[in-house]
């Protein structure tokens, strides 16, 4: 199914976000997103619950930086590169990545994912957006 070019692209990211890594991430993120076409939610919150379960993610995902992207999800490296893509230039270069195997690529990514704590920190509590973002962000309801 082909997607008109005035149609708006879904694309909601769910992170960690007790992780000052991943809270880092998003901030990266935002900033090189300019048109607003990410929104975002925690992995913790309810929003993020219903999301993952509404996509149909399994429950490896809550490890896991993950993109809703039109009602499909992505996980791990796969989510990372398909969100540098839809980022200004240079970074969906990054994309190219996607030819590395996929194991290797996701060995990658858990290996900092397992030591994020440790190296980055975490907090007790979920990034709170400030009020310029909060419009970025998916309240719970």
């Amino acid at each position: 199914m082909s997607v008109q070019r005035n149609q708006r692209i879904e694309r909601v990211i769910l992170f960690d976000g007790v992780c000052h890594l991943c809270q880092g991430a998003v901030k990266f993120i935002i900033k090189r997103d300019p048109a607003g076409r990410f929104r975002f939610a925690s992995l913790q919150s309810e929003a993020g619950s219903r999301l993952l379960q509404a996509s149909g993610a399994h429950v490896e995902s809550l490890d896991s930086v993950v993109l809703i992207e039109n009602g499909s999800y992505y996980i791990r490296s796969a989510a990372a590169l398909r969100i540098a893509r839809g980022l200004r230039y240079p970074w969906p270069l990054l994309y190219a990545l996607i030819v590395v195997p996929k194991g290797l690529r996701d060995a990658v990514y858990q290996f900092i994912a397992r030591h994020r704590y440790r190296w980055f920190g975490k907090d007790e509590t979920c990034l709170v957006p400030t009020r310029e973002l909060r419009e970025r962000f998916l309240e719970d309801r």
